[in-house]
């Protein structure tokens, strides 16, 4: 059965998909790497808490690359700083989710395998998000699209 190529070239799914401050860019998707990798750039404005809520993913691991400020990503229950040069891989099951406490733009690289996600995900979250027209975003459909997407949503904190 013949293969289907893979065009070689420098970010070929580069897109920009953004909200209220968070930023995604997509520079590699599954399409782009017959499924074992995706890869985007993260920018979170300062002070920009993470309006989806916590959760795990059971098909594939998240590594995180700092690029510029920190972001404070809090897994499994643990708070772990990640600036430039450094890098933290959440394994698969990990509750996580990140925030930018500080007060400077953080820009990270996240790194999916296998490449189980990718931007169609980020279009229906922000979209949700945008419909909030900036008050909580409709948390029922969060999940959902989160479940549709293989991530499960934690529950929230007591």
């Amino acid at each position: 059965m013949p293969q289907r190529a893979i065009d070689t070239r420098v970010n070929p799914s580069d897109e920009i998909i953004a909200t209220k401050g968070l930023t995604v860019r997509f520079l590699l998707t599954g399409d782009d790497s017959k499924g074992s990798i995706a890869a985007f750039e993260l920018m979170v404005p300062a002070a920009q808490r993470l309006p989806a809520p916590a959760h795990s993913h059971d098909h594939y691991e998240e590594t995180i690359y700092g690029i510029d400020g920190v972001l404070t990503w809090t897994v499994d229950g643990k708070q772990i700083d990640v600036g430039p040069g450094q890098a933290l891989c959440i394994p698969r099951g990990a509750v996580h989710r990140f925030d930018n406490n500080g007060g400077e733009d953080a820009k990270m690289l996240c790194v999916i395998t296998p490449a189980a996600i990718g931007p169609a995900y980020f279009r229906e979250v922000f979209g949700v998000v945008d419909a909030a027209a900036g008050g909580p975003p409709d948390r029922a459909r969060l999940a959902e699209i989160m479940r549709r997407h293989g991530l499960t949503p934690a529950a929230p904190p007591t």
